[in-house]
């Protein structure tokens, strides 16, 4: 009975020292439910495509309104489109366009084992994400800018030049649209008329809502990519190991192809 428990004692624990040292074996970024780093990868690939297809839902509920109210209002769609920033609109897409190449060429990099490279590019691809909000924030603050009275937001700040024609483009009870061009709109047989019940205002609201979704996930892309620097500089990714680059890459690819539908829908509808 001795001997009998000592070799089922031995069998045991040659079992763990056998489980222990292949696990041991996949590196120490493998977690226990796996048993390759492959099959880790697919799960976290899988998972995040999951997500992304949420996230292409709640923006496809934006673009179904939209599609609804052009539909319904396409003169008023033109007439409003002129007056946002396309130039603003224009070079904050390629801003976008060229923080999705350094994102791709920082996956590269993981992948590769290419440590400085990676927090490089990575450090760039946050860099272009700042230069994306600040232009949109300085984009929003013509719209509250006019609504002051005031022709640029520096005129606003410094008490400066005024706005030649009464206007204010940000959604609520002080919405105005520019006299000059409601009449235009109101020759087309649409009715024109301050305030709330103005049809320009969809435009515009859905416009902020879009753009300030779209902004809210350009934060949460720079807190992810943000955190990929600190993982990298602390030597984390390795040419094994890069699956959160990649996860990460993935998300920011999102924000990017977002904004390719966006600016064309909004920017270049007239």
């Amino acid at each position: 009975m001795a001997t009998t428990t000592t070799t089922q004692g031995s069998e045991v624990q040659g079992h763990g020292a056998h489980a222990d040292h292949g696990h041991a074996g996949h590196g120490r970024e493998l977690q226990h439910h796996f048993e390759t780093a492959q099959q880790q990868k697919e799960a976290a690939t899988l998972g995040m495509w999951v997500f992304l297809v949420t996230e292409l839902m709640l923006f496809g509920g934006i673009f179904m309104a939209y599609t609804v109210y052009r539909w319904a209002f396409p003169d008023i769609w033109a007439e409003a489109a002129h007056h946002l920033n396309t130039p603003l609109g224009a070079l904050n897409t390629v801003v976008l366009l060229v923080s999705s190449l350094t994102v791709a060429l920082a996956v590269n990099a993981a992948e590769e084992g290419r440590k400085q490279r990676l927090i490089r590019l990575l450090g760039v691809t946050m860099v272009l994400g700042v230069a994306f909000l600040g232009i949109k924030g300085y984009e929003y603050s013509e719209k509250f800018a006019h609504c002051a009275g005031y022709e640029t937001p520096i005129a606003w700040a410094t008490s400066g030049a005024p706005l030649g024609e009464t206007e204010c483009l940000v959604p609520g009870r002080a919405f105005v649209f520019p006299a000059a061009h409601g009449e235009a709109a109101a020759d087309a047989h649409h009715e024109v008329t301050p305030g709330q019940s103005s049809p320009y205002q969809l435009f515009y609201l859905l416009y902020f809502i879009a753009t300030g979704l779209h902004a809210v996930h350009m934060l949460i892309g720079l807190s992810i990519v943000g955190m990929l620097t600190f993982m990298a500089a602390r030597g984390v990714f390795t040419s094994v190991y890069s699956t959160p680059v990649e996860i990460g890459g993935l998300y920011w690819h999102l924000i990017d192809i977002i904004w390719v539908f966006l600016f064309p829908l909004f920017y270049l509808v007239h």
